[in-house]
């Protein structure tokens, strides 16, 4: 049994935005105060001392031991930042960012970020890479977020580790070299960086800077999707259903099918809807395979439209409709599909005038609504 695997992204073009909200939480200074310990540290900071300022915005940005207020935070993290403080000036661009206590201001938060990466803090050089690499506050400019990105993670930053492989990858900024690429997300795969353990298993699937090898893949898609990386739950779901890197095992690709699936990743619900529609893995139930194709053909998945329109067509898993079925496979089938028109033609031919009429409008309702009201 051989489950095809589609995969709905641009392998290696995909950066993370959300690397940026990782760096809140590690940044250090003295203990955070509490009770009484909060007047002093108050004191402190309205005295001058940047360390007391920048660990009071962390308490109104967390809002431990005071209300939590992000316009406040920001007005202690100036205070830091502008005193030079490098970790106040990288969270302060980060608030910019974010428009968090602020206005959103990209142009701002680049001001701050490169404040604290030309004082050398890896985790601002890595945002200022991004910032580069995306246009956001600056023209966009591959040569120095490769620049910046190579900077932290010469110092370890697991993130920009990963960023630069990628622009390896790709070619951006740098001449392309997958060996290179696997160099670095290596690095970044090695520190426990899930989405970087996730494109080093695509580079052993797919033999890009390295020997092919299923297995090597297997390892790093198990690693990233142990840590909820949805991409490497439905891919390592397929090399158990194909045998590839590891005994086929349909129960164990059924598992990580469902993990991927209920993270919403329409691929895997597809594929987990095929697991349950021909029994494999499971036992055969045709009314959940309906609720799984459903899933996915309500995220715009065709495969599953087509499938789910079968369904109807049959009665299988749901009361047999006609109308149902023509409009989910007429769906496929405006996505190109050539079997699914040949499909929905010979369901077209069972029915009345009216009933394609009927089935028409609801398609239309459908995609017009991005198949919310199907």
């Amino acid at each position: 049994m051989q489950v095809k695997l589609r995969s709905s992204f641009c392998r290696f073009a995909w950066v993370p935005c959300w690397f940026v909200l990782l760096a809140l939480m590690w940044l250090p200074h003295v203990a955070l105060a509490q009770g009484s310990e909060i007047e002093t540290l108050r004191h402190q900071a309205e005295r001058g001392s940047a360390a007391a300022q920048f660990n009071l915005g962390r308490m109104y940005e967390d809002g431990r031991g005071v209300p939590q207020n992000h316009a406040t935070a920001v007005r202690w993290f100036r205070a830091a930042a502008e005193q030079g403080d490098a970790d106040a000036q990288f969270v302060l661009g980060f608030m910019y960012e974010d428009g968090r206590g602020v206005p959103q201001n990209h142009a701002t938060a680049v001001r701050w970020y490169r404040a604290a990466a030309e004082q050398g803090l890896a985790v601002a050089q890595s945002n200022l890479g991004f910032m580069y690499e995306n246009g956001h506050g600056v023209p966009q400019n591959h040569a120095t977020a490769v620049r910046w990105y190579r900077a932290a993670a010469e110092q370890g930053n697991a993130d920009a580790q990963f960023n630069l492989g990628v622009m390896y990858a790709n070619g951006r900024g740098v001449p392309q070299n997958h060996a290179t690429a696997v160099r670095w997300n290596r690095a970044a795969a090695e520190q426990g960086n899930a989405v970087a353990q996730f494109f080093l298993g695509v580079m052993y699937e797919d033999g890009r800077g390295v020997p092919q090898n299923h297995a090597t893949a297997v390892r790093w898609f198990r690693a990233a999707a142990e840590q909820g990386n949805a991409r490497a739950q439905f891919i390592l779901g397929g090399m158990y259903a194909n045998g590839r890197g590891v005994p086929q095992n349909p129960a164990t690709a059924v598992r990580w099918f469902r993990a991927a699936a209920e993270q919403g990743n329409a691929v895997a619900q597809l594929n987990l809807g095929f697991m349950y529609e021909n029994g494999h893995g499971v036992p055969q139930n045709h009314a959940t395979a309906v609720r799984w194709y459903r899933a996915a053909a309500e995220q715009g998945d065709a495969e599953a439209q087509h499938n789910l329109g079968l369904l109807f067509s049959l009665g299988q898993g749901v009361p047999r409709n006609l109308v149902s079925a023509h409009m989910w496979v007429n769906l496929a089938a405006a996505k190109g599909g050539v079997r699914s028109a040949e499909i929905r033609d010979r369901i077209a031919g069972q029915m009345t005038p009216e009933q394609i009429a009927q089935a028409q409008r609801r398609a239309s309702a459908c995609s017009a609504s991005s198949y919310k009201n199907c």
